[in-house]
């Protein structure tokens, strides 16, 4: 796997549990703070996340880190 498969991997994942949550890409970016180019960035992979942000999105989706970072 390189980057920009493993980063929209994660887009995809991150995509999935927001929809779970029934938000839309602008609700999410308003509960995080960032914007909502910034959260179509991540679910296209075209952001490169620290795990600290990562760990804060996963909080914010309260979801297992583990779920995002699940790439099988």
């Amino acid at each position: 796997m390189n980057k920009t498969e493993l980063l929209k991997r994660f887009g995809k994942n991150v995509k999935i549990e927001r929809i779970k949550q029934d938000l839309t890409q602008e609700q999410f970016a308003e509960i995080m703070n960032v914007s909502q180019n910034y959260i179509a960035n991540i679910e296209c992979g075209k952001a490169n996340m620290s795990l600290a942000k990562v760990l804060e999105l996963s909080e914010f989706l309260n979801v297992d880190i583990k779920i995002l970072l699940d790439f099988s």
